[in-house]
């Protein structure tokens, strides 16, 4: 297929033979989506419906304003606003996809339990390390820039470049530009280059997307973010800073899902921090979004401290206690790691 072998010739062809019928599918994601959550989830719809199938894309929670232009971001089954019908949907599905995640509890723990009950035959596409064993076929690897590099292998794969039209192309571009910060993180090899090449080849518009992505800001957004930036604290001797919002401050700025996208990395940012943390506060837990430079591993302090994990240098995780609690428990969980 290419120098990347990400999916091996025999797979492929396992993958085709099972695909070669029309199928009931679903395609599921992460809590709180991103760009390439999102954008890896709707190629990989188009690209299915395409090919005759019965799909259906869901997702935990909403995904940001920012992505909402995407060609079928209303197709989105929201599980908290529609539990019945996903459930549902994914009691008669042949398979479910799982993109972007590793972990069923990626999904929240009540959707978790379902896909975790479900006898549907599992894919998983993902760049996560250390995945569970929940699927019957990956495509993973975690060298990929992004997930939907690995779904434009995944297409190229069963059916060819000429299977990746402008529809599809805009979604895996946004999925990779996002998970890649504008192409400049260690991860955009000169591969994905070449496929980010094949995109704009076949009419992609990387200018107006990276519009749409990142410069359309509610006024709301922006007084958040400079307020945000004026709560950097710093912890000097463990080269860390973190931002703490709570759930009081993200109402008074009128919070919508994405409105804190980035925050984090202004933070790592700041001249002398190797460590970054952005602590919010949920309807019934806290949130944390963690960056780092050079060796310092937030996959293993997420896994270790905060029920989460990720890549080495962007992780997430979450705690269920109080906002108050939360900050002074990463605190003390920084100090430890670094030690």
């Amino acid at each position: 297929m290419n120098n990347n072998k990400v999916i091996s010739k025999e797979t492929a062809e396992e993958l085709k033979a099972l695909l070669s019928h029309p199928k009931k599918i679903l395609l599921t994601t992460h809590k709180s989506p991103d760009g390439d959550a999102i954008g890896s989830s709707l190629a990989l719809y188009h690209y299915l419906k395409a090919q005759g199938h019965d799909v259906y894309v869901s997702v935990p929670d909403d995904m940001p304003d920012f992505l909402k232009w995407l060609p079928g971001s209303d197709k989105f089954i929201i599980f908290y606003r529609r539990k019945k019908k996903l459930e549902e949907i994914l009691n008669n599905a042949d398979i479910v996809f799982a993109l972007d995640y590793n972990h069923f509890k990626r999904t929240g723990d009540e959707m978790a339990k379902l896909l975790s009950q479900s006898e549907s035959l599992k894919i998983m596409i993902d760049h996560h390390q250390q995945p569970d064993d929940f699927m019957q076929y990956r495509v993973w690897d975690v060298m990929a820039s992004s997930t939907a590099q690995l779904v434009w292998e995944f297409i190229v794969a069963l059916s060819g470049k000429q299977a990746v039209d402008k529809t599809i192309g805009e979604c895996l571009y946004t999925g990779i530009m996002t998970d890649t910060g504008s192409f400049r993180f260690a991860t955009c090899t000169s591969h994905t280059f070449r496929i980010t090449a094949d995109l704009l080849d076949i009419g992609v518009r990387g200018d107006l997307i990276h519009q749409y992505v990142y410069d359309q800001n509610s006024i709301d957004r922006i007084h958040l973010m400079g307020y945000a930036l004026e709560k950097i604290v710093l912890m000097p001797e463990q080269k860390t800073a973190y931002i703490a919002l709570s759930k009081e401050e993200l109402k008074k700025f009128k919070y919508k899902p994405g409105d804190t996208e980035g925050l984090v990395n202004k933070v790592l940012s700041v001249v002398g921090v190797e460590v970054a943390a952005l602590i919010t506060e949920k309807e019934n837990q806290v949130r944390l979004s963690l960056r780092s430079s050079g060796n310092f591993s937030v996959n293993q302090l997420s896994r270790t401290y905060f029920s989460g994990g990720g890549h080495e240098n962007a992780a997430g995780g979450s705690l269920e206690m109080s906002f108050d609690d939360a900050i002074k428990y990463f605190k003390d969980s920084i100090k430890k790691a670094i030690q």
